[in-house]
């Protein structure tokens, strides 16, 4: 439990005391999810998570597309970090029909991977600022991505979602004057995100309402089997990008931010501190990567893989994501499922809130990195 409830006040006892509140779907700070809380005064005594409505049937839909034309629609549950959800499920396609990524492409998938975990990153937290009441980070974080998005644009065609991983490679190399381009942005959108410390970080009204707030313990991070920056904010360093590198990501130089607090200050910190981190490795990606060379293996247009089972996973913008695909040798996934990070970290919502003010409750519940639409799926 986060915190104590105040002395003698037990949910058994205090049945005529309580009150049911919702949360949500309708309401934006919930993001598109219902959570039922009841509340004693002014104090939470049970949380209940209620997702579940923005079903999108991806895993069903998978079974009747072939393994090519799954691309488009695999990546909507996260529209804003397309790249890394695609990512698991080309590695999973490459390693089914045994393929070779060619260099270069390895490289640039790291780079537009980084790039869009930026851009989902400055989507959160925009949202964080502003259900804090802070203004300013909601209109810095939604202008600054628009840099990001800009390089995206360059590399893919496309703003939003991209479509841009295929197995064996990705769908089109980059313009000639892409490398000069994409390190100018970066190094000024790295001396942008600079000052959010002054602006968010240090500013006292978000410290008062995030520090001791909501807080996870070690233990109990493993025990609930969280991930991403809500298990790195509790002091577990793990990162499926340095644990299991897939790609080149062995070959890049970078480290993954930890905290030792694992309250809602820390957790709201860590993706802050991520995007720094995703900056050293696209100068150093840009730098290490072949100047020329293929970025795609052709395939047939129905490639079939044969008889077996396949799970592959990287490090999202919210933590372990993975795609596990049953073949039965023919062109489409006999099983397709998603394992996603915001449905692992939504187990601690009720942990870390009972006990809690009503009032921490957006603190609380957005510094757990959670997308309900990822969650559905």
């Amino acid at each position: 439990m986060s915190a104590k409830l105040p002395p003698g006040l037990q949910l058994e006892k205090v049945d005529d005391r309580i009150m049911t509140l919702n949360v949500g779907p309708q309401h934006p700070g919930s993001g598109h999810m219902r959570i039922i809380i009841k509340v004693d005064g002014d104090y939470i005594v049970h949380t209940d998570p209620d997702p579940g409505y923005v079903h999108r049937g991806e895993e069903k839909m998978a079974e009747y597309r072939n393994y090519i034309t799954n691309i488009p629609h695999l990546e909507r549950p996260v529209i804003h970090d397309s790249c890394n959800i695609l990512y698991p499920y080309c590695l999973g396609i490459e390693e089914l029909l045994g393929l070779e990524v060619p260099e270069r492409a390895k490289y640039l998938r790291v780079i537009a991977a980084e790039l869009n975990r930026c851009v989902y990153i400055q989507y959160w937290l925009a949202i964080y600022g502003i259900f804090l009441g802070h203004s300013t980070m909601f209109m810095w974080p939604t202008g600054d991505r628009e840099l990001l998005i800009d390089l995206l644009e360059k590399m893919t065609g496309a703003r939003v979602t991209h479509a841009y991983f295929v197995p064996g490679g990705i769908r089109n190399d980059v313009p000639p004057n892409f490398e000069d381009v994409c390190l100018r942005q970066v190094n000024y959108f790295e001396k942008r995100i600079k000052e959010y410390a002054d602006v968010f970080y240090d500013n006292p009204i978000l410290i008062s309402r995030t520090r001791d707030t909501g807080v996870l313990s070690r233990e109990d991070a493993i025990k609930l089997g969280t991930t991403g920056s809500v298990l790195r904010a509790s002091g577990v360093d793990f990162d499926i990008r340095k644990k299991e590198p897939y790609d080149v990501y062995d070959e890049l130089d970078f480290q993954s931010p930890t905290l030792k607090e694992g309250d809602s200050y820390a957790r709201s910190k860590i993706p802050w501190l991520d995007m720094f981190e995703s900056c050293r490795i696209i100068r150093d990606a840009l730098k290490k990567m072949p100047k020329s060379g293929s970025v795609r293996v052709k395939l047939k247009p129905k490639p079939k893989g044969g008889d077996t089972e396949i799970y592959r996973r990287v490090e999202s913008g919210r933590g372990a994501l993975g795609m596990y695909i049953v073949s039965k040798g023919k062109p489409q996934p006999y099983r397709l499922k998603i394992s996603v990070p915001s449905f692992r970290n939504l187990i601690a919502m009720p942990h870390l809130l009972t006990g809690e003010k009503l009032g921490n409750m957006p603190a609380v519940y957005w510094s757990l990195n959670y997308w309900p639409v990822e969650a559905d799926r």
